[in-house]
């Protein structure tokens, strides 16, 4: 969407290939389609789950989390493992474990095969995650350097509105997710399998996409950096930019580790370090990720059917899009912050909507039944609250994380930050089908709303603008 301004701003920069960069940032973005799909993907598997496994609510819940505990792990590793070997290879690494939990999953013929499978899936989401929007601010020039990694977050709307449409038409040929539909497996297996596509379409472009020519100076290989970077900005700007980004990193040049992140001076932890780890966590506090998770849960427990309620995700994903590529037009122009802000106001007064509608309504057989007007109401502020947080949180908060650390604790930022996301996004996750038994969904989302109001102040407070700086210019 942002290509011809971006060509046209780039026209004045002396030999930047600015096709070049576009194309090597879209590549790393698959990682993102493929986050959002294996995210996606289990919102419309959850009966199936339940038929083949015989869950327990917990059980059920474990397994649709599951996939968390190794995007938590992954994430950790992942930064650290890029530091070692290279944030192009930890992604070829993760398209291959994408592969292999998309046919584990679907494959799998009892709970702890399943949960294996996703786990693996896990590491590869945790490791794009923080990767594919890294990978991208380091290649990609400040002036458009956010709206390239805002794709990345239109490329995670895109994977779930896949997912989604997938679920729906997979589920709709078939009668239900859990009925057989090609050689005599179940619908909601097939469901996985389509992840199997875009995984190895993924791994092939990976090969053909240079390193990043940050990390490459870390390493110390500024030949190979200079070489890179003159096929990025042309000879006129390579040089100055290497010695710019080496002149960036600690005097001792020594390998980045975990203890980059405590300020020497005072021993304790970065305040930066600490902003990222606020920004991750507040992204899954909202409750964002139930409504991607658990959907169509949520809307045939207010009386909505399975069919509805997956056509209701397809449309959610669609307006995310939308609201993702309004972002990619604003982020370099009104900032990170502001938009942050926007979308937190957004979120607490539409999920507080939400919960008005839920708390009007009454169980009967076991499903929540509204009265006449507040499931429209909730359908339409939920709706409403998914757009919110995709022109802010969803998109801006994977772009900060991205640039707003300075080179030598990049990678080591990224492992605690991306960590803590994930930790949250289980928590969250894992308690939500205990919530909605325990306490009922109005009560579960006053939670989501009451951390969409605190999110308002953490932005205000502790969020710093880094529209338009080099990366070379962030402070820790």
């Amino acid at each position: 969407m942002s290509s011809p301004s971006i060509a046209g701003q780039s026209a004045a920069q002396s030999g930047e290939n600015t096709p070049f960069i576009i194309l090597i940032s879209c590549v790393a973005t698959i990682g993102g389609f493929l986050f959002g799909f294996d995210s996606g993907v289990i919102n419309g598997t959850v009966d199936g789950l339940q038929q083949a496994f015989g869950s327990s609510k917990a059980a059920l819940g474990f397994e649709v989390a599951s996939m968390l505990l190794g995007c938590a792990i992954g994430a950790f590793f992942a930064g650290r493992l890029a530091d070692r070997w290279g944030r192009r290879t930890v992604l070829i690494i993760s398209a291959v474990l994408f592969l292999l939990s998309a046919i584990g999953s679907g494959a799998a013929v009892n709970s702890l095969m399943f949960v294996v499978a996703r786990v693996l899936g896990g590491f590869a989401v945790g490791a794009a995650s923080v990767m594919s929007p890294a990978y991208i601010a380091e290649v990609a020039p400040a002036r458009y350097r956010g709206r390239l990694a805002t794709v990345q977050q239109i490329a995670i709307i895109s994977g779930l509105f896949a997912a989604f449409l997938s679920n729906y038409l997979l589920a709709k040929a078939a009668g239900a997710s859990t009925e057989a539909l090609w050689g005599g497996h179940a619908a909601w297996r097939w469901m996985f399998w389509m992840m199997a596509i875009p995984s190895a379409l993924f791994f092939v472009l990976l090969l053909v996409i240079p390193e990043s020519p940050r990390y490459l100076v870390v390493k110390r290989r500024k030949d190979e950096a200079l070489k890179v970077l003159t096929r990025l900005l042309g000879p006129a700007e390579a040089q100055a930019k290497l010695a710019e980004i080496d002149s960036s990193l600690s005097e001792d040049h020594h390998r980045p580790q975990l203890s980059d992140l405590v300020n020497k001076a005072t021993g304790k932890i970065r305040p930066i370090v600490w902003v990222g780890i606020g920004l991750a966590t507040f992204q899954q506090l909202v409750g964002i990720n139930v409504v991607f998770y658990y959907g169509a849960v949520l809307w045939q427990a207010v009386g909505f059917s399975e069919s509805d309620a997956l056509l209701i995700n397809v449309l959610s994903g669609a307006l995310s899009i939308g609201a993702c590529i309004v972002t990619v037009l604003l982020i370099d122009k009104v900032g990170r912050k502001p938009l942050l802000w926007l979308g937190s106001v957004g979120m607490a007064v539409t999920l507080a909507l939400v919960v008005w509608a839920f708390s009007s309504g009454s169980l009967v057989d076991g499903h929540l039944q509204l009265p006449e007007g507040m499931g429209t109401l909730a359908l339409v502020a939920a709706n409403a609250y998914v757009v919110f947080f995709n022109i802010s949180w969803g998109p801006v908060m994977w772009v900060m994380l991205g640039e707003m650390f300075p080179n030598q604790i990049r990678g080591s930022a990224l492992a605690v930050a991306g960590a803590a996301q994930w930790t949250s996004n289980f928590a969250i996750t894992m308690t939500f089908p205990i919530l909605l038994a325990g306490i009922g969904l109005a009560a579960t989302y006053s939670i989501y709303m009451v951390a969409a109001f605190l999110s308002v102040f953490f932005v205000l407070r502790y969020v710093h603008e880094t529209k338009g700086k080099e990366l070379e210019q962030m402070e820790g």
